[in-house]
């Protein structure tokens, strides 16, 4: 091989090395579950929709996704937002609790009760292996499925390498779209042990949104290539603490990821 050849390929692949460091994705991303006072969520989503996502945006949040569970006895709101770092979304937030508009939105809609009873807050870092994500509105329609592993001690290196190197692959070769992959960044919230990960299916003509995901998750475990995947990661012991937690969910209106 010529000298001349060897620069480019050295060259190129000095590349590709700076473009994967430009695309790892360091956002601070923070899941909030809001609880709705009974009787509340539609006038939750409201308050949404007409106030609060706008000044988000305005003070450098950015809206990634809004869900409701699909069980319409589940009366939470479920969102992502993400700014740039921790102390940036500390800032930002701060500003928004402090935006006139949002004082005026929330005195108005709290004039006959408040609209929350519970909120909880986890920070999270994108895994490696989390693809770009897009906030982008499909054809059809999908369910999304919000589901939260809790690994053996010292087991969540293991389990990180199993969806890396096996399980987002296998998904797709079921219709199970990855959506975004974290791990929270306080030890309170399951630093350690804790993935957080959110895919979804496509609703089909003869089968409901969760039917669907209950269809697909049967072809993914029967599946010979996970069942290995599974044997090999497991083979020094269990990866998992206990069952996941898992909800289904519908993306709302004003949600840019529908």
């Amino acid at each position: 091989m010529s000298a001349r050849m060897k620069r480019i390929i050295s060259s190129f692949v000095f590349f590709l090395l700076i473009c994967a460091v430009l695309a790892e994705d360091t956002r601070c991303y923070e899941l909030r579950v809001y609880t709705a006072a009974e009787g509340k969520l539609e006038a939750l989503n409201a308050r949404f929709r007409d106030h609060t996502c706008k000044l988000f945006e305005k003070h450098g949040l950015t809206n990634v996704g809004y869900w409701v569970p699909s069980d319409k006895s589940d009366n939470r709101l479920i969102y992502v937002i993400s700014s740039p770092n921790r102390s940036a979304h500390a800032k930002s937030f701060k500003a928004f609790l402090n935006d006139p508009d949002w004082k005026k939105a929330y005195a108005a809609s709290t004039k006959n009760g408040r609209l929350v009873a519970k909120i909880d807050s986890t920070f999270m870092s994108a895994t490696d292996y989390s693809p770009i994500i897009k906030s982008v509105i499909t054809k059809g329609i999908r369910v999304f499925e919000l589901r939260t592993y809790t690994t053996a001690p010292g087991r969540l290196k293991n389990l990180h390498a199993r969806f890396r190197d096996h399980t987002c692959r296998i998904f797709e070769n079921h219709d199970m779209t990855n959506v975004a992959y974290w791990t929270p960044m306080d030890d309170n919230k399951g630093k350690s042990n804790t993935l957080i990960y959110i895919i979804s299916h496509y609703e089909k003509p003869v089968l409901s949104g969760t039917a669907q995901a209950k269809k697909n998750w049967r072809g993914f475990i029967g599946d010979p290539d996970w069942k290995n995947a599974r044997a090999a990661s497991e083979k020094d012991g269990k990866i998992l603490a206990k069952a996941p937690h898992k909800v289904f969910m519908n993306s709302v209106g004003y949600s840019p990821i529908k």
